[in-house]
């Protein structure tokens, strides 16, 4: 018995190489798998265990298989483990017994499957262990596993077999791109109420649900570890997508990665990271879209290194977004729209986004998870399209995180169009047509801003309840941006649109 799972080496290479030799190798796609093995379990197997070994070549990072096999009518009953190179011996060796529970599970350093191992992947010879509780006599069953091997610097959302579209509507979808939980330094009340303690996620994951919120991004501090966490939470909250992020935290400024959750080297100004240019061209390596975190706050010792306060010249071609608004600063003097605009000012074309910061998922008062919201309008609710969104500009921020608030603008010049964080060209006399869409509390108006300067269009743009109203703008053939704000009746700032550029 004991040869049926742990076979000599020399059987173990030989099974493989030729398992290897017929499976299917098509990993360029992210959705086809690197290998395909089947096989067939006996009656005479019945009560034992049947390795089918396989390869894993160098420099994969992650393992991820889909099983199934037939004759479950016949009450055939296989069960699922997997052993590394060292059989059942250490973190190389059992990596885990998931009994008949998974059809489809993954591992990696740095998450796992539940009843799975999260830890790195070595190369060589690897076994999925599979377990005969009951096959009847005179049945035959046969089995497929599917086995996707991931790369270092894959994005987070591959392979799609592991991270499905929440839905595949397109559609305004409203998330939280800044929030932090046990994983740094958020901390809530204990359920006694006596002590303070790291916040666990899955307080956040109900605080964003109970907001109406669509998708939300995990940001601890320079960590990765929440991403064990969501890979457990995800297949029960399928109404809200759980995208791994991290504020990279250093003395010089803050900054949101999103869409991966690989481990960076965030020491600037060390001789591995000499400055924020080596860190953002190993972020684009990672396939991740990186924000600008608070970047008027003070850099004081209450808030050490939260200001952006690079030490060296920064391309900021390297980043994608600018964090607007965090919290509850849109109206305060650190608001980050200034610094935004002035960016945009200068030719960048950076997404402006809102976070809350939140760092306590129960607190009752301030910034409040989903306070403000991000909303992206995005093909489908999944991480690759609420990235590519953010990506394209086609962002609005809703300051107070309500759930039905909306602005969209809208341009046409000839036969182009555009939406926010499109761009359009238009020659000089040109008329560009604009279209503002939004809806708010009685009383609120459309501002509109061309180069960051407040401009009348001529046309009504007061809010009863809902408002929709075309502008013709003149084009001089220069380079513009032209965005919408949403002000309420006493000038309060309630939803931020991203531009349209013109001529870029």
């Amino acid at each position: 018995m004991k040869a049926l799972f742990r076979p000599s080496s020399i059987l173990v290479l030989a099974l493989a190489i030729l398992l290897t030799f017929i499976a299917c190798t098509a990993h360029a796609d992210g959705n086809a798998p690197d290998l395909v093995l089947q096989g067939q379990i006996q009656p005479s197997e019945n009560h034992s265990y049947h390795p089918v070994p396989f390869i894993v070549p160098a420099n994969v990072t992650r393992i991820t298989v889909e099983f199934d096999y037939t004759g479950r009518k016949d009450h055939t009953t296989i069960d699922l483990g997997l052993l590394g190179p060292d059989g059942f011996r250490g973190q190389d060796g059992f990596r885990g017994w998931s009994g008949g529970s998974k059809k489809l599970f993954t591992l990696s350093a740095t998450d796992a499957t539940p009843s799975f191992l999260p830890g790195a992947i070595r190369p060589g010879p690897w076994t999925l262990l599979l377990g005969i509780p009951n096959i009847r006599p005179n049945v035959t069953a046969g089995y497929t596993a599917r086995i996707w091997f991931g790369h270092p610097g894959d994005p987070a959302w591959l392979p799609e077999v592991l991270n499905p579209p929440l839905r595949r509507q397109a559609g305004w979808y409203r998330g939280d791109l800044h929030m932090h939980g046990a994983h740094s330094d958020g901390s809530c009340n204990s359920q006694s109420g006596k002590q303070r303690v790291p916040c666990p996620l899955f307080l956040t994951i109900d605080a964003a649900l109970q907001r109406g919120l669509d998708f939300i991004a995990l940001s601890d501090h320079n960590s990765v570890s929440q991403a064990n966490d969501i890979r457990e939470l995800q297949p029960y909250y399928d109404q809200l997508l759980l995208m791994p992020a991290r504020e990279i935290t250093t003395f010089t400024g803050h900054a949101n990665l999103f869409g991966s959750d690989e481990p960076i080297d965030f020491r600037v100004g060390s001789a591995s990271v000499p400055d924020w240019n080596t860190l953002l061209r190993n972020a684009a390596k990672l396939h991740g879209l990186v924000s600008i975190n608070h970047p008027i706050r003070p850099d004081d010792e209450d808030c050490m290194g939260c200001g952006w306060a690079a030490a060296k010249p920064v391309d900021m071609h390297l980043f994608q977004a600018v964090e607007a608004v965090n919290g509850l600063d849109a109206m305060l003097p650190d608001s980050g729209i200034p610094f935004w605009q002035h960016l945009l000012d200068q030719g960048y074309r950076l997404t402006g986004v809102g976070g809350s910061d939140n760092h306590d998922a129960k607190q009752l008062l301030g910034a409040l998870v989903g306070t403000p919201t991000t909303v992206v309008h995005a093909s489908e609710l999944s991480m690759p399209a609420i990235l590519d969104g953010i990506r394209a500009g086609h962002v609005f921020i809703d300051v107070q995180g309500t759930r039905d608030r909306m602005l969209d603008l809208t341009a046409g010049a000839g036969s182009e169009t555009a939406e926010m964080g499109d761009t359009i060209a238009a020659v000089s006399g040109q008329k560009v047509r604009f279209t503002v869409t939004a809806s708010a509390p009685e009383g609120a108006r459309v501002e509109l801003l061309v180069d960051g300067k407040p401009w009348q269009p001529g046309a009504d743009l007061a809010i009863h309840g809902k408002l929709s109203r075309s502008f013709d703008w003149p084009s001089d053939g220069q380079r513009h941006w032209i965005r919408a704000n949403v002000r309420g009746s006493g000038g309060d700032l309630q939803l931020v649109g991203n531009p349209i550029y013109i001529n870029h």
